[in-house]
């Protein structure tokens, strides 16, 4: 059957291979490869085609029962469960892995030996996150908590709990932030203002540096000389902190004019005043409504900053019943605009 011609299991491995086994249909089925309410090959076949004992792949399929993967059907076999449980983020899970894979191939490991390595750290084993995490994020705009929030819930199995900048203070004093929010996520130019709400509650702070893009760039250094650039995002400051972002970039061959909040009379003024303006999806519209057939609009969604996610992800987990103590403040290295 064409699961098979997909699976395999190394009696090598430091993986028990009731693991290896286990999580290969596990993810065969969370990607689709195996659709739902599809029969799986019996016992006898998987076993015979893997090369492996029939009592091992028979609790492998038992694992899958209780996990809710598979269902057995009286007298029809295995089949996919109908609504089988999804992970977060399974394509981000599998683009982590292979992230992994790839980097310890260029320092000269194999997949067996980071397996070992991985293994070797005993004394790091703290439990995954459980879902229940709630975080905070503080941000100026709707649009950008929207954002903000999706990029997080992407990274994290965690609930985001989106609260304008304006309405921080008025919050916190009708909610106990304290044992109910694991951290305070927020942009760097309103570092020091969540910080200053959230002082004493036992709340710990990151920023998220977010700049612009590596492709947005590498896209404005291909324009011509001389051509005029303007940004704008949902928030005044959001603009402007992309606006530095490029401007660090030193671009000779283009001329930043000046950026502006999406919203109000300013718009107008600045995209005719432009060749390119940058601009955020959620105001990718409003801008093609006010610029004029000539003038390229570029999109550029802010990133979350990779160490700050990384710092984000000591913290959860080290809250999570882990190892690592939790800190009463965190924040990344600060670096100018």
């Amino acid at each position: 059957m064409p699961i098979t011609m997909n699976l395999h299991v190394d009696a090598r491995s430091p993986i028990p291979i009731r693991r290896q086994l286990t999580e290969q249909l596990k993810h065969a089925i969370e990607s689709g490869r195996v659709p739902r309410d599809q029969t799986l090959p019996s016992i006898r076949e998987l076993a015979g085609f893997l090369g492996i004992n029939t009592n091992t792949v028979a609790r492998v399929i038992e694992d899958l029962k209780q996990s809710g993967y598979v269902e057995a059907r009286r007298g029809r076999g295995v089949f996919v469960a109908a609504a089988p449980p999804v992970r977060p983020s399974p394509g981000r899970r599998e683009g982590f892995l292979k992230d992994v894979v790839i980097g310890a191939a260029a320092v000269g490991m194999t997949a067996d030996d980071l397996a070992v390595g991985v293994l070797s750290l005993a004394g790091v084993r703290p439990p995954a996150i459980d879902g229940a995490v709630e975080v905070l994020l503080v941000e100026r705009s709707p649009a950008e908590l929207d954002f903000f929030a999706g990029q997080l819930e992407a990274h994290f199995p965690i609930r985001v709990d989106k609260v304008l900048l304006g309405e921080l203070t008025a919050i916190t004093r009708r909610r106990t932030p304290a044992g109910r929010w694991r951290a305070a996520v927020t942009s760097f130019g309103h570092l020091r203002e969540v910080e200053r709400v959230l002082r004493g509650r036992g709340v710990p702070v990151i920023a998220l540096l977010a700049e612009a893009h590596l492709e947005t760039l590498h896209r404005l250094a291909q324009l011509p000389a001389g051509t005029r650039v303007g940004v704008t995002s949902d928030a005044l400051e959001t603009a402007h902190d992309l606006e530095h972002s490029i401007a660090k970039a030193a671009l000779a061959n283009i001329v930043l004019v000046g950026a502006c909040s999406a919203e109000g009379a300013a718009l107008g003024r600045l995209v005719r005043r432009v060749d390119v303006i940058v601009c955020s999806s959620s105001s990718a519209e409003r801008v093609r409504q006010l610029a004029a057939p000539g003038v390229q609009v570029m999109i550029d969604d802010r990133a979350l900053d990779g160490r700050a996610i990384q710092m984000l992800a000591t913290l959860l987990v080290g809250g999570n019943g882990g190892t690592h103590e939790r800190p009463s403040a965190t924040r990344p290295t600060m670096r100018k605009k």
